[in-house]
């Protein structure tokens, strides 16, 4: 028999029979490594375990701690749900069913919703399908054969995706009585699946078109083995009990009123508080980095935003209005102000780099389904700047943006990631100066030493960008500091200034942000301190607590005096056991109780006690307020 020459990861090459597949290589190295195959890789393309190799093919075994592993275990039990939804409700249409970053979903036509007690029957009928162990294989069909198919089986979605491909030929995956139509790939058999949990049920319109019919989306998770699954279900719990939405309410931090209307935060005293505190650290932090503090108006004439390309690229997130039978756009973004600010007098290099800081609030237009706590708001506050230089200044304003974040990430406590986010397909400005703004951010990237990925077409419409995700106590990932080159709207605007050589010349402009939007960013620390804030920006600092009422004037006293010095202090001096007291305190998670007693005001002190319990030695107000000057120090 003819045979072929095969070259494995580590270069060395076996020789196999023709017609051989993956699972025969796999086996031909050793019968471990046959059991543990999931998948493998031929020239770079991730296929079933069971697709046949030609000579030459450079091939790789994927089994579960290959980082392909993951995607294929969970896309395999979406279709295993997908089978136990039809064998429960036969009448139910599948539509699609996707990994996700999470885990996956699946979406179902139904005459009647899913409930809870649905999906317990359908994860038991999972398991039982699992157990059976059936042999999950692909075929191909043409088309029309695939169409007629689909349509025997009263599966139409299935037939108009398939028209909507205006392809030659589909696979099809079946497993038992199950088929679908997917490229895959796939586990070899439902065996392999082990350890799956399903999560939640939502509404979603077919191909997310609200004219479309609403179907019923499963969401579930699923991993290679069960300790990693039971880490996840751990991290969801805590991360429900984090739940900024929730500890918003608990803390009276913030709310959101059907009255106002969606996307719209309503700041309580306490949450006001928070964001002034962020507020002024921010603006301490750059004011130290030779920044200037501007701020533009809310609205603009609609010329300009035609003008920067915001109309044509960004309308249909930007809302509108009419004044005097002028149009006007109410800003998205802060950048055209500071432009403006830019062009109102002559400019020399030698003013060169300008740097122009706004806390401003922006508005922008997000679907409902998307609006999501602080985290997805309609309006919201960034602290953005713009940075004007020469191209000669870019490459080290980058770095210094780059070291801005890494020392404000540091003072949190955050770890971060980044990514280059490339041209998208909807963009203004020439080849070149995208050419030019993509390499300027990818040699400050590379010089940084930090790794980083390219996240291609992800890019701002008017420029590329650097995307910084910080990670929280969870690991989750969230964007929240941005840098973006651009040489387009300095040419749009005709932006100028005189170089050492008499000539007119065109600015650099950069935009970022180094938390971003300060909702999204107060809604990442209350879930990654669960509340539980560092003393430093903690609304609430201290509550004097009494014992008695006989101790309410020293109380008044020692409050005024905290007051005074800057400490953000509360009071409770109700006529209600000091145990309770205590407990409530704990409870809106303030950092120190000052408990009075009779001693304390004979000897003109007060005994902070810790949120967690601990008690300190008694102090006079005066060094309880040094005390905590100290401790706010040692953060930032």
């Amino acid at each position: 028999m003819a045979t072929i020459s095969i070259t494995l990861p580590d270069n060395s090459t076996r020789e196999l029979n023709q017609g051989a597949t993956i699972r025969d290589l796999a086996a031909s190295i050793g019968a471990g490594l046959a059991k543990a195959a999931l998948a493998g890789k031929i020239n770079g393309a991730v296929v079933d375990l069971f697709s046949p190799l030609s000579d030459g093919d450079r091939v790789e075994i994927i089994t579960e701690k290959s980082p392909e592993a993951l995607e294929i275990v969970r896309h395999s039990t979406s279709h295993l749900m997908a089978q136990a939804v039809k064998e429960l409700f036969p009448q139910a249409k599948v539509t699609i069913g996707p990994a996700i970053e999470t885990g996956f979903y699946y979406d179902f036509d139904v005459e009647k919703p899913f409930t809870p007690e649905d999906l317990e029957r359908i994860e038991k009928k999972m398991a039982e399908l699992a157990a059976a162990d059936q042999k999950i294989e692909r075929e191909v069909y043409g088309s029309a054969e695939a169409i007629a198919l689909f349509d025997a089986m009263g599966e139409p979605y299935k037939a108009e995706l398939i028209t909507d491909l205006a392809v030659e030929t589909v696979s099809v995956y079946r497993q038992g009585s199950f088929a679908d139509l997917c490229r895959g790939p796939h586990l070899p058999s439902t065996g392999r699946i082990k350890a799956f949990k399903l999560l939640s049920i939502a509404g979603a319109y077919w191909r997310g078109n609200e004219n479309n019919r609403m179907l019923q989306r499963i969401y579930g998770t699923a991993f290679t083995d069960k300790k990693e699954l039971e880490a996840y279900l751990h991290r969801l719990e805590e991360a429900k009990r984090r739940d900024h939405r929730k500890i918003g309410r608990e803390l009276d931090l913030f709310s959101f009123s059907d009255e106002v209307g969606a996307g719209f935060p309503i700041w309580h005293p306490k949450g006001a508080m928070l964001r002034t505190v962020l507020e002024d650290f921010e603006r301490k932090e750059h004011l130290k980095r030779d920044y200037d503090i501007v701020v533009g108006p809310q609205i603009l004439k609609s010329e300009l935003w035609q003008r920067s390309g915001h109309y044509e690229n960004y309308r249909e997130n930007m809302y509108f209005t009419e004044v005097d039978e002028q149009g006007y756009g109410i800003k998205p973004m802060n950048c055209l102000s500071h432009m403006m600010i830019y062009k109102s007098q002559l400019r020399s290099y030698r003013d060169l780099p300008l740097r122009f800081f706004e806390l401003g609030t922006v508005h922008r237009h997000e679907r409902a389904g998307v609006l999501h706590g602080l985290m997805r708001v309609r309006c919201f506050t960034q602290d953005d700047a713009h940075i004007l230089c020469t191209p000669e200044q870019l490459d080290a304003e980058i770095k210094g943006v780059i070291s801005f974040v890494n020392d404000v990430m540091g003072i949190f406590g955050f770890d971060y990631e980044m990514e280059l986010s490339t041209r998208p397909e909807k963009s203004i400005g020439s080849d070149g100066d995208w050419e030019q703004a993509t390499a300027a951010l990818l040699s400050a990237l590379k010089d940084s030493g930090r790794p980083f990925e390219i996240n291609e077409g992800d890019g701002a419409f008017y420029g590329p960008k650097i995307d910084i995700k910080l990670r929280d106590c969870l690991d989750r990932r969230w964007q929240c500091a941005t840098i973006q080159c651009d040489f387009t709207l300095p040419e749009r605007f005709d932006l100028t200034y005189v170089g050492s050589d008499g000539e007119k010349k065109r600015p650099v402009m950069v935009h970022r942000v180094i938390l971003g939007s300060i909702e999204r960013f107060i809604g990442v620390l209350i879930e990654h301190f669960a509340g539980s804030f560092p003393l430093w920006i903690s609304p609430v600092q201290a509550i004097v607590v009494t014992v008695t009422d006989n101790q309410v004037p020293f109380a008044q006293d020692v409050y005024r005096q905290l007051r005074n010095a800057g400490i953000r202090v509360e009071r409770d001096v109700r006529n209600e056991k000091l145990s309770f007291k205590i407990r409530e305190a704990q409870l809106q998670k303030i950092p120190y109780m000052l408990v009075i007693g009779d001693k304390e005001v004979e000897q003109g002190t007060v005994t902070p006690r810790y949120r967690d319990g601990k008690n300190l030695s008694p102090m006079t107000p005066a060094e309880f307020v040094d005390f905590v000057t100290r401790e706010c120090k040692e953060y930032k």
